[in-house]
């Protein structure tokens, strides 16, 4: 996900978008520990994305 593509969307759909990443992150983590995890880099990806959604949060706030 792009940071353009979070910037467009209003502060509901930021929310939201962000609970479903929090949860593909969790559900990440449990398929690493039980070594059902195929490809490792969606752990960093689903990372990157909370934080540039948070990032655009704050940035939204301070405007």
């Amino acid at each position: 996900m792009k940071a353009e593509e979070i910037r467009q969307m209003t502060k509901d759909e930021r929310t939201a978008k962000l609970e479903d990443i929090k949860k593909e992150y969790l559900n990440l983590r449990f398929g690493r520990a039980t070594q059902q995890l195929e490809k490792s880099s969606q752990i960093r990806q689903a990372r990157r994305n909370i934080a540039r959604i948070h990032t655009i949060n704050n940035e939204k706030k301070k405007a």
